[in-house]
């Protein structure tokens, strides 16, 4: 599992270039409800990670509006060198 953005936005979510496996976690934190937008290729580990810190805060999580295959999602293309 990999936190991409922590206590942020929850329009973040809304963006279609994230991959496909991206959730939107919220919890709460002193009475204020937190957004964390987390990466996880199953949705058993996001419920791990969250319940070990914040037991009966969490409030839930639903998938992001990501569209990207994850395995192609952040990888940059890379230049081919010129033949002489």
């Amino acid at each position: 599992m990999k936190i991409l953005h922590q206590n942020c936005d929850p329009k973040l979510a809304d963006d279609r270039s994230l991959p496909y496996n991206t959730y939107l976690v919220t919890y709460e934190i002193d009475g204020a409800l937190a957004y964390d937008l987390v990466q996880a290729n199953k949705s058993v580990d996001i419920f791990d990670y969250y319940w070990d810190r914040y037991r009966n805060d969490i409030k839930g999580w639903k998938q992001s509006e990501g569209r990207v295959n994850p395995k192609l999602w952040g990888n940059q293309v890379k230049e081919e060198k010129k033949r002489r």
